[in-house]
Parts: structure tokens; sequence; C-alpha cells
């Protein structure tokens, strides 16, 4: 039975839902507004093609196959060149081209959430709903430098739209998915407003049981999340926008890969926006924001399982951490005839807590103690030269200040407790970073080639600097020794798009000096952590094709690759995915489609054992498999469309290579470790709605 009261699980606490109501109140529709909230696409999204060089946008809306958890991660999976590290039902932590952590910036509304759990069992992502989200966007490798320090793999962007209306109107999104093991999702998405402002309420709550693997063995993966956010903003004309927002959300999910399973995942959200456009010939836009973020996460062994009764874990136990994000941004666009600059500065501090405790609840009597503090200030710059009408060069420019100070009076527990030998102490670091990027269209064929060399230098995140038991040899521990990761990058690409075929390609091979390599080590009081610096070279793609075969069917085919070396020892970059394939075929006529996907993954061979982040390590090579997935979808009018499938049709029991051990507390082997199961067969059918 889920551990939270009826009224504080529903997506819309009791405000928003008279909100809520108020907005369902018969209302004059803005005819531009509802057009463009009104399209729903009768077709189920298995494969996404990018818009622009190594950009892709989409609509997190839209129904997807496989069906994805309600977090962000997996949603993230859907798009060739990521990957998971399993978890459990939900909250897994993604991977874009074997990179993993603060190498991938995501953000949402501009913001960034960070995660409280020393070992990630919350990642960003876990705190994000992506049907809550209006776009999408995935830049990869380190090709921007507008939104934050690091990003040396990629930049995400979860992004909610201002509302548009002509005049007073209303419209409503909404949507149910129901499923195999108990999965039942419900989504609300509603506005009103006129040409002055609007107000936006969104709410979601998402439910699940433990799934059945394709052996018909029970995975602990149950989760129930719920969100509620509200927007208000103002528009005195076409060119300015106000908006204030404010979130609210929590969850609790049981994880078979963990010791200990999340028993709260409390978020709380505020932001302030401003954006003001066509100001003069010159400084075309300025734009603006300031946010807040906080995240209280409680970590235990009994709200959603029982205490093993013997070894470390035997009786009950609970970890209780937050992290308290602040940040802001300025930004201006100013254009000339032939170029475009977006420059700016943005700042962030964090501050994160911890406490824990014996017993049952016990923590809550304790006083929360500080252990870390994080802050970043930096200045950036982004020039685009349309040099001719088929030539493009974009560059960037970042400079941060980087700083963390290390609050633990003690390190280690129980026996292994010590002094902390850096106790008070602070470090910092000035980064730059920078890309270039030459794009080009050829001029007799619908193509463009385009060539880019980004670096990226990455200051040591919270779970680098804190959770490892050691740092380098010789070193006090890792916050004292742990150098800041330097990534250089040679991206490369095409993209070709006619009525009938659209095909892309897209390449990287990378430099990666001081990486932060985690080396996990077996010992008396069970696995010890090692962050160390190596270097690392990096190379793979992704690659994908769409064609029309007749005016209503249509084949897709993506394929991803990424390669890793540690060129220190000369042995493999642990924690990659292999290569994975995927291949669609659509059948669609006027309101209707049906399709199939086949989902092909190689073995994975090239491992480090007992190496990895601080999430995952290698602990096994992993076999290959294929699964196979059916879809439909139809739309019955203007404002409703259903959509069904069925997720591993033939019901195959298998791993993904990103994985962790599933934990001796679930029933699996305490000496040998053994993945993960992904879910076996799965029936699923969501209705959208929009008025």
């Amino acid at each position: 039975m889920s551990r939270f009261p009826a009224d504080t699980r529903m997506g819309c606490t009791p405000v928003l839902a008279v909100l809520c109501g108020a907005l369902l109140a018969p209302q004059a529709y803005a005819d531009d507004h509802a057009e463009h909230h009104n399209e729903l696409s009768p077709t189920v999204i298995t494969g996404v093609a990018p818009s622009s060089p190594l950009t892709i946008v989409t609509n997190p809306k839209d129904p997807r196959q496989p069906v994805p958890a309600s977090d962000g991660g997996d949603y993230l999976k859907t798009i060739p060149g990521f990957a998971l590290v399993r978890n459990g039902g939900t909250n897994g932590d993604p991977v874009l081209r074997g990179m993993f952590g603060s190498r991938l910036n995501i953000l949402t509304n501009g913001s960034m959430m960070l995660g409280a759990c020393p070992g990630r069992m919350d990642a960003p992502t876990s705190y994000i709903s992506p049907e809550t989200y209006d776009k999408l966007t995935v830049i990869k490798g380190p090709q921007t430098v507008l939104w934050g320090p690091g990003a040396s793999a990629g930049t995400v962007l979860f992004d909610r739209e201002p509302e548009q209306f002509g005049e007073l109107g209303t419209r409503v999104n909404a949507s149910i998915l129901a499923g195999s093991n108990g999965r039942f999702d419900k989504v609300l998405d509603a506005a009103a407003g006129g040409s002055l402002g609007y107000i936006r309420v969104i709410g979601n709550q998402a439910h699940a049981d433990d799934y059945k693997d394709g052996n018909h063995d029970t995975v602990a993966s149950r989760y129930d999340k719920w969100n509620g956010d509200v927007a208000l903003g103002w528009t005195p004309d076409a060119d300015t926008l106000l908006e204030l927002t404010a979130g609210r959300g929590d969850g609790e999910a049981r994880y078979a890969g963990r010791g200990m399973d999340g028993s709260q995942f409390l978020r709380e959200s505020l932001g302030l926006r401003f954006e003001k456009s066509n100001i003069g010939e010159v400084l075309d836009k300025v734009e603006a924001q300031v946010y807040y973020n906080y995240a209280d996460h409680v970590m235990d062994n009994y709200s959603l399982r029982t205490p093993s009764g013997t070894g470390m874990m035997a009786g009950p136990m609970a970890s209780n951490v937050d992290r308290r994000t602040l940040g802001a941004r300025i930004k201006a666009t100013w254009r000339w005839a032939d170029v475009q600059l977006i420059s700016g500065i943005d700042a962030q501090t964090n501050e994160h807590r911890q406490r824990s405790s014996a017993g049952v609840d016990t923590y809550k009597n304790l006083p929360r103690n500080k252990d870390a503090d994080f802050h970043n200030y930096g200045v950036f710059g982004e020039l685009t030269w349309y040099a001719a009408d088929n030539d493009r060069l974009i560059t960037g420019a970042r400079l941060d200040r980087a700083s963390a100070k290390d609050y633990r009076q003690r390190t280690g527990s129980g026996m292994m407790s010590r002094a902390n030998p850096t106790a008070g102490d602070t470090r910092a670091d000035t980064l730059p970073s920078g890309f270039v990027r030459y794009e080009h269209d050829l001029a007799d064929s619908p193509t463009t080639l385009y060539a880019g060399l980004g670096h990226a230098e990455r200051f040591p995140d919270y779970w680098e600097l804190f959770s490892p038991n050691r740092g380098p040899a010789g070193s006090l521990n890792a916050f004292d020794a742990i150098k800041p990761e330097k990534t250089t990058q040679l991206d490369f690409g095409l993209q070709y798009k006619t009525a009938d075929l659209e095909a892309w390609a897209s390449g990287y091979v990378g430099q990666v000096r001081d990486y932060i390599l985690f080396n996990y080590t077996p010992g008396m009081m069970g696995m010890t952590s090692q962050a160390q610096n190596i270097d690392a070279r990096i190379m793979g793609g992704e690659l994908g094709a769409a064609y029309k075969l007749t005016s209503n069917w249509k084949a897709d085919a993506t394929l991803a690759y990424a390669w890793g070396k540690n060129s220190s020892d000369g042995k493999a970059l642990p924690q990659m995915p292999p290569l994975d394939a995927r291949f669609g075929l659509t059948y669609s006529e006027d309101d209707w489609s049906a399709g199939a996907l086949w989902r092909v993954v190689a073995a994975q061979n090239r491992i480090d054992q007992n190496k990895g982040n601080v999430v995952g390590k290698d602990f096994a090579k992993s076999g290959g498999f294929g699964v196979f997935s059916l879809n439909a979808a139809y739309r019955i009018n203007k404002s409703f469309k259903v959509s069904t499938g069925v997720d591993n049709l033939f019901g195959k029991a298998y791993a993904e290579h990103l994985n962790l051990a599933g934990n001796a507390g679930f029933g699996y082997p305490a000496n040998d470790p053994q993945a993960i199961n992904e879910p076996g067969r799965t029936l699923w059918t969501k209705v959208d709605m929009s008025f």
C-alpha cells in the first residue's frame, strides 16, 4: 500500500484542483492558440531525427515506444545515443555517448535541479516528468556554451513555452496511460488567459507496481510520483513576458539494485523570468531569470521492503539528504546584417546537507549537517556568422570560476570513521570552454555538412568530490586531489532531407584529460570506492534514415555506437553502452497508424571489471539481444487520440549492459553479481485529449 495520503498523492492539490475546475469552464477560444494545441498526431514515436546539426527537438507529450517511465532519464533513452543505468522501474541515470553525470547538463525551464543522494539514487532527471513540458531539446557534444558549465557530453533542455492567447480563452491538454504491472499515469495541463496574461496549471500522477521480467520473475520496481506546478504570466504587449512559476512534487520508489529504497523525493521550485524582444535594430532581445530548486530525499530499508536481518543492513536504517540550489542568468541577443551574438552571465550556488541514523524514522529527531557548498560564476558568448547563403560559422566561448568548500568534520562511518583532513578547506578553479563549428548547405542537394571542434573544462561535482571513500594514491581524499576534467572533441556529420527520404549521420572523436574514474575494491566492510584521474580517448556516433516507401508505408532505422579507452593503462573505458540499432516500419492512413519496432543490441565485451562511476561499475560482460514491439494509434476526432502498444512482444528475458547488480535483499546472489532484467511483455494504452 502506498505511504502517501490520498490528498497529497494527487497531481493537483486541492488548491490546484479548484484552478483546474475554473480552467475547464466554457470560454471563447483564441483561434490561433486552439489550433496550435489541438493538433494530435496519429502516430507513435519510435525514433527522432536531428532538426539541425547536433540538435534534436521533439515534443515530450507524444506517445513513444517502448513506453517510458514517468521520469526524464527513461524518456531520454528513446533518443539515439542515449542509454540508461537501470535502477528499477524508474529514476535511472541517463548516459549520452557513454558519458554520465554532470558531463550532461540537464535543465528545466533554464534552471538546474540537482539531486542530493551521494549515490545518485535521485538523479536530476528523477524530478522531471517529461509530459508536463512542451519541448525537449538535446544538443550533443560540447557545442554550446549558453546553458552552464561542463556539458562535455551534451545539453538537455526541458522547456515549457509561454502561453499565447490572442483573446480571452482557455485550453486543456490531458492524458491517461494504463498498462501492465499496474501502470497508471494521469496528466492535466490547462491554461486560461487573454492578451495581457495567463495562468497555467499542470499536475501529474504516476504509479506502477513491481514488474515481471521475461522469465516471469518479479523485479522490485514499484513507484508512486506526483507533481503540481503553476505559472502566472504577464504579457503587456506581444514582445514582453514576465512569468512567475512555482511547483512541488514527491514520490517513492523501490530499487532492485540498491540496499535502500527512495521513500521521499520531495521537490520545491520557484522561478521568475523576463523576456523583451524586438528592442531595436541591433539589440534584439534580453532574457533574465532567477530560480530556486530544493530537493529533500529520504532513503531507507524499511518503508518499501523488510530489513534483511543479517549483515550491515540487518536492522532499519535511514538517510536524509537535501540540496538547495539558487541560480540566475541574464543574456542578450544582438543582431547585425550577417551576425548574431548571444552573450551573458550566469551564477549558481548550492548547499548540501545530510543526516542519518538506525531505527525507524529516528533521523527526524536529528539536526541536518551541512557537508558541502558549491559556487559557480560564468560569462559566455555565442556568435553565429552567416558567411553566405549556404555557409554558417558558429563559435562560442565561456569562462567559469568554480569553487567548493568541505564542511565535513569526519568521514566514513562506524569503525571506518576518522577526522576529515580537509575540514573547512575551499578549492577553486578558473575553467575556460569554447567551440567552433562550420555548417555548409550543398548548392545542388538538400544536404548539410558540418564539423565542430569543442573544448569543455568541468569542475568535479559533489558525487566525485564527496562520495568516494578514497582519492588518488597519496592524496588525503578525493576533495583534496581530484582534478577538473578537460574534454576536447571533434564532432562532424551530415543531414539529408527530401519529401521521401530523411537521412543523417553524426560522429565524434575526443580526448579527455583527467577523466574522473571510480575504482571499486571489495573489503571487510563492503565495497570501497576510489576516485582517480586518468586520460581517455572516446569516439563513436549515430546514424539514421527514414524513407517513405509509399504514401502509406514508412520505414526508419537508427544506429548508435560509443567506444572508449583508458589511455593511461590501455584498458577499455568502463560503462560504455554497446552497439544499439532500431528498425521501424509504420503504416498510416488518414487518422490511424500501425507500426512495429525491432531493437537489436550487440554484446558488450569491452569492460574493465570493478571500474565505473558513482552509480555503476562494470561487473561482467553482457550478451546481445533483440526485442520486438508493436503499436497502433487512432485519432478519434480533433480533440481525442488513443494509442496502444505491446513492448517486448515475445517476452524476451534480457538485461541492459549499463545496469546495477541485483541486491541480496531481493533474492539476488550476494557474491555473484547479477544484472537486473528489463520488463517482459508489457501492454499499454494511452488516451490524449486536447481542447
